[in-house]
Order: structure tokens, then sequence, then C-alpha cells
């Protein structure tokens, strides 16, 4: 395995993951948070989604964006299907970017993210988009815990 399919499967098993907790989420729990000033459930899940999408758009851009557009704006989250269903296309552009870079693009490609404090290799970027999701699954499993909603193991 090479340092690309490295990468994608990194991507992929924490996507998997993040789906087995979002899926045990029951629907009468997704506006649940712990606070008036939290993400709700379904809030988190959204920000997952189109934060992945904003980080596809700030590679191929090499850099941040100067405005972005959510595609998410404007639309109503109905079920975890459905988010999904429309994530689809932007996940699978998002992992044909990754696929398409070379092993040495890894460390050559620089992503510049001055206002947000950092520019980083591509390959240091594409873990930090991975460990977002994570850090955010991690914490949708506090939620759980604290709303008294049972947890799924995640640790297969």
């Amino acid at each position: 395995m090479n340092a690309i399919e490295c990468m994608v499967w990194n991507l992929e098993e924490v996507r998997r993951r993040s789906i087995i907790l979002w899926e045990s989420i029951p629907e009468a729990e997704l506006d649940w948070k712990p606070d008036d000033d939290a993400l709700s459930i379904k809030e988190m899940i959204r920000h997952v989604l189109d934060s992945e999408h904003y980080y596809h758009l700030a590679l191929i851009n090499e850099g941040s964006l100067p405005a972005y557009e959510s595609p998410y704006d404007n639309r109503s989250f109905t079920t975890l299907q459905d988010e999904l269903d429309f994530s689809s296309p932007y996940r699978n552009a998002f992992i044909d970017t990754v696929k398409s870079y070379g092993e040495e693009d890894l460390s050559q490609i620089q992503i510049d993210r001055s206002d947000a404090g950092y520019i980083r290799t591509l390959g240091d970027m594409l873990l930090r988009i991975a460990y977002h999701e994570s850090v955010h699954t991690g914490q949708l499993l506090d939620y759980l815990r604290s709303a008294g909603i049972r947890r799924p193991k995640l640790w297969d």
C-alpha cells in the first residue's frame, strides 16, 4: 500500500466509523444538544459533511477560499440517509481528488490557510481533514453519553 492509498484508507475508515455512530442515533434525538450554545447532533453531522466539501475545494485551490457558498445552505436536514445521499457526490469527488495525487505531492504541495493560522503540506492537510471528523465523532459519543443514549461499539 502506498502513501496515497493509506490516506484514502484512513479517510474511508474514519467515515465508516462516523456512519456507524450516526446510524445508531435515534431520529428523535437528532435535535439534542448539551446546551444552548452547542451544535445539535444533526448540526454536527452537517458540519462534518459540509467541512469536508470546503476542505476539498481548499485542496483544489491550494489554500483557503476567498468565498464559500455551501451546497448545504438553504437545505433542511430531513433524515440521515437523505443527508448522506446528498453528500455522496461531494464525498466521491473528494476521494477521487485524493486518489489523483502522486506520493510526491504529499510533501510538495502546500495548502495555504494563513487566514486560519497555518500553511501545511498536502499530506498534513489530508490527515487534518480526517482528524477533524474524528474529533467530532468523539464529541458525538460524549453527546450520547450525556443524553443517556446507547453508544455503538466503534472499535471493531
